[in-house]
């Protein structure tokens, strides 16, 4: 009995001094007007650093957005990397940052994503605190990633799309109202050439309101396939089966676009990086912390990181 007691008390305490080495530091970097505070969590210096790059949405640095999504899916990952002496920074999204509203209401291209990043690889590099720079794009991010990589060591695609903007939105609209896609198309050849699209078909406001060409002009200009074609630095590219945004094809045309990446498929993970069982537990992953991160995705993303 003795030796049990013993032996849990030395458990409890192995965990409590791990937990106790992982330090935290809450640190806010600017571009110019535009706040992106965030948090960056480590056991020791000169260690790899993994920077978090997000995807659409109003996404903060745990990986929920407001009003639905709660699925602290970030917060989970930056917890399990620690364990692995792996340091991890992620930020709350520009458009996450209620004090950025007034500089948004001004305009937004997709450009200022990467900029962003880019403000974020500078300032480490500028405190040489680690040893190299990791960047991992979920989903949008994973595009903002490619654009934002010139000064790093390795690029992770974590659910990235391997389609141009234009050609994703055709796609859904096709499946969803095959009736709409030659006037899609015409839409989009209009806002790439003049700016803008002066009619939009009543059907479509909501993809083409005034208020959005502008951003979504500047982000069909850039075509996943093409761009992580011009990377040369280590490639990694993940994705989940369950996957329910973007497609197992996605992975697989962004792998084939530049072969000298590494494509791991994760059976059972989905778009937030939860292992899920069952449509129900998909849907429900998105508005719930409850369901577990996928193991194997740490296991894979600390492999490549160590390597």
């Amino acid at each position: 009995m003795f030796r049990i007691l013993l032996y849990t008390v030395l458990i409890l305490c192995n965990a409590a001094f791990s937990l106790a080495q992982v330090k935290t530091e809450e640190i806010l970097i600017k571009n110019n007007d535009i706040e992106l505070p965030g948090t960056l969590t480590y056991t020791k210096e000169n260690t790899p650093l993994i920077i978090w790059v997000h995807g659409s949405g109003n996404v903060d640095r745990n990986g929920n957005q407001q009003p639905m999504i709660k699925a602290n899916y970030i917060k989970q990952f930056r917890d399990s990397i620690n364990k692995n002496d792996i340091a991890f920074y992620s930020f709350d999204k520009r458009t996450a940052n209620q004090k950025n509203m007034l500089n948004l209401i001004k305009g937004i291209e997709f450009a200022d994503f990467s900029a962003d990043v880019e403000k974020v690889i500078s300032y480490f590099q500028d405190k040489k605190q680690f040893s190299k720079i990791i960047l991992i794009g979920h989903s949008q991010g994973s595009l903002v990633a490619m654009l934002a990589s010139k000064n790093i060591d390795k690029y992770i695609s974590l659910a990235g799309s391997a389609l141009s903007a234009d050609q994703v939105i055709v796609k859904q609209i096709h499946q969803q109202a095959p009736f709409l896609d030659s006037i899609t198309k015409a839409h989009f050849k209009e806002l790439s050439s003049t700016g803008k699209v002066e009619k939009v078909n009543p059907m479509l406001q909501s993809v083409f309101a005034k208020q959005n060409q502008a951003f979504l002009n500047s982000w069909i200009k850039y075509n996943p396939s093409e761009e992580i074609k011009k990377l040369s630095l280590p490639i990694l590219i993940i994705h989940g089966t369950e996957d329910l945004q973007i497609t197992q094809e996605d992975a697989k045309a962004l792998h084939e676009a530049n072969k000298n990446s590494e494509l791991v498929l994760i059976d059972k993970m989905n778009h937030v990086l939860k292992e899920v069982n069952s449509i129900t537990e998909n849907q429900s992953s998105y508005t719930s912390s409850e369901f577990p991160l996928s193991s194997k995705l740490v296991k894979t993303i600390t492999t490549f990181v160590n390597n």
